[in-house]
């Protein structure tokens, strides 16, 4: 199977990755940091916005079974794309929105992704778009953090709604 590769930033990195490991077709969420300027951060370094980083997740995904412009299409549904370094009460730069593309052709999509957003959204849409750069995953315990906390206050009122809506809007983007 040939798989693809692309980094997303959306907020909090826990609803990200709780929506993308329900996505047909996507082989494995990682959740870390990049496009910061320290080396190997810490979650701790990261939150206190000293280190440029965003919290992002690492999404890998057959093709063949999930476009990257349907990924990029429940990326943008599933946060604000013209909220500008905040996710409802998640505030900084680390919360802010990207699409850090790993090839040429991501880049050039993402590209005309974001424009199809920004005027449907009336020129509001503040998501950067860059190289994945200076990729650090983030601690184990962050890793399948809402598979494995669904009761805790966070998990509960701001990650599962995210979940809900994605399953809400995507039916046939769930996998089985």
């Amino acid at each position: 199977m040939d798989t693809e590769l692309i980094t997303l930033a959306g907020g909090c990195f826990w609803c990200l990755e709780a929506v993308f490991l329900r996505v047909r077709g996507v082989v494995s969420v990682e959740s870390g940091y990049c496009n910061g300027h320290m080396p190997s951060p810490t979650y701790e370094t990261v939150c206190s916005g000293a280190t440029g980083h965003a919290e992002v997740v690492r999404v890998r995904f057959d093709p063949a079974q999930v476009s990257l412009r349907q990924i990029l299409e429940v990326f943008l549904h599933i946060h604000d794309p013209t909220s500008l370094n905040r996710q409802g009460a998640d505030e900084g730069t680390q919360y802010r929105s990207g699409i850090y593309w790993h090839s040429e052709a991501q880049r050039t999509l993402a590209t005309e992704v974001l424009r199809e957003a920004n005027e449907a959204l009336g020129g509001r849409v503040v998501t950067e778009l860059a190289a994945e750069a200076n990729y650090t995953p983030a601690e184990g315990y962050h890793q399948r953090y809402f598979e494995r906390n669904p009761g805790q206050g966070y998990c509960a009122y701001v990650v599962a709604p995210k979940v809900r809506k994605f399953e809400a809007s995507f039916k046939a983007l769930i996998a089985s």
